[in-house]
Order: structure tokens, then sequence, then C-alpha cells
């Protein structure tokens, strides 16, 4: 039931099954709130009332624009077991705001790149380029008016900034593996500089023939020789991807 937008604190059993409802009234009061202080030069925060919708918060910043009515997002809080108090709406509306949809510009100036899921069933990767807000990577999908041109530039420089995002590797036998200490996701950022990782990988003194790399994003990054990563792979109880080292620089974008 948590939905990412809102936080992803495990409830309780009973909190699950029986979630507080959230009013409109009070999450308008909480947006009335919280919101103004979210807002900067180029994002814009309203909250309105439509004839239709009924009270409704607006998102606007550059080319995107969300329009939420507060009755649907009251739902999805509740749905997602946000807590039913100023405080839990507050946290809850931060992070909705901080799930906005990406700028193209944003993007180009800030984004950097990650490997992600490319299918529903969760068996391929790809590059994507995320933006990341606090303690959330958001996924940028290019505006209809962005060209070509445009796109593989933000793609190219989200590349290069991913080659300088910061991670903890951690040796534990034959297995090197690399994690970001705040943002799962962007552990994944160091194979877009894969010889960075191979060189923190000798300084920790290990070595490796044959590298496979184990990927399954917002997870940490597993890198053994083709045995070891095969077992990993098999063990792992999740959906993850298994490459051969070479394989890095093949990945498509998404």
């Amino acid at each position: 039931m948590n939905d990412a937008r809102f936080g992803g604190g495990a409830a309780g059993l009973l909190q699950r099954l029986r979630p507080a409802p959230i009013s409109v009234a009070d999450l308008r009061d909480a947006a009335e709130d919280v919101l103004p202080g979210l807002a900067t030069t180029r994002l814009h925060v309203a909250v309105l009332d439509d004839r239709v919708d009924g009270p409704l918060v607006v998102l606007e910043e550059d080319e995107r624009r969300v329009r939420m009515p507060l009755r649907d997002l009251a739902e999805d809080m509740t749905d997602a077991c946000v807590p039913a108090t100023a405080e839990g709406l507050t946290a809850a509306l931060r992070r909705w705001v901080a799930a906005r949809p990406v700028p193209d510009a944003a993007a180009a100036a800030a984004g950097v790149a990650v490997l992600d899921w490319t299918d529903a069933a969760q068996a391929a990767v790809g590059w994507r380029v995320v933006l990341r807000r606090g303690e959330v990577a958001v996924p940028w999908t290019p505006s209809a008016p962005a060209d070509r041109r445009r796109i593989h530039g933000t793609r190219a420089a989200a590349a290069q900034r991913a080659g300088a995002v910061d991670g903890v590797l951690r040796v534990e036998g034959p297995v090197a593996l690399w994690s970001h200490p705040e943002v799962p996701l962007l552990a994944t950022t160091v194979l877009a500089a894969p010889q960075r990782l191979l060189s923190r990988i000798a300084l920790a003194g290990l070595e490796i023939a044959d590298m496979h790399v184990v990927i399954s994003p917002r997870h940490p990054v597993a890198c053994a020789g083709a045995g070891v990563a095969a077992r990993l792979a098999g063990e792992s109880g999740g959906p993850c991807v298994r490459l051969p080292w070479q394989r890095l620089a093949q990945l498509p974008w998404s």
C-alpha cells in the first residue's frame, strides 16, 4: 500500500488494513501552510478552487504543469497509509512535490545517468536521466518540443556527471558491493565511468578475473567473477540482471 510519492516507511499491519482517511479539508489546510514555502523562482505553486473538481493544487515549472484535485490526492495518501496528522500530511506533501515531473532545463543542468528497468517484467536495464531532489531521484522524460539534439546533449552531460557521484565500496569475500548512502538508485551512476570502480576495487585489494556485474536498480551494485556473479543472481530472490563488464558500454538509453 505504500506509495513511493509519499515516502517508503513501513506501516503496521493494522494501519495497512484500516488506513485512517485523510479529509480534503485537512489536506487543504496543510497544503496552504506548506506549499508556498516550496515555491521557487521557477516553481510556482497554488491551491485553487475549480467548479468541477473542487479544490486542487497546481504546480508549474517551466514547461511542466501538474493539476491535482485535492480529493484525489487525499485518496492516494489514504491508500498509501500516510498518517492523518499535520506532521504526516506535511511530509507527504513535500515528497509529492519532490516527485513532480522534471523540466528539460533542470535535467540538462543537473541530471545524472543511472541504470533502471526498461520493461515491466524487470528483465532488462538501460540508462536514463534522473534529477536528485533530496532523498529521491526523479526520472526525466523529454517534453514533446525537445528535439534529438537536445536529448542527446542532456544524456551526454548526465553521463559525465554520473562519473563524479560518490558512493561506498564494501568488499565481502570475492564480491565488491557499491552503494549510495542516501539515494539507492544512484549506486548505478558509477557504471557510467566503470574505470573508476575498477580502480577502487583494486585499491581495496580485490582481484576479479572475468568480472561480471549484478544489477538490481535501487540496490547495491555487485561485482564478482562470472561464477560467483551467476550464483549471486540466482540467489538474489528478486529481479536482477547479470552482465559481463564489456556489456556496460552497450546498454541503451530509455
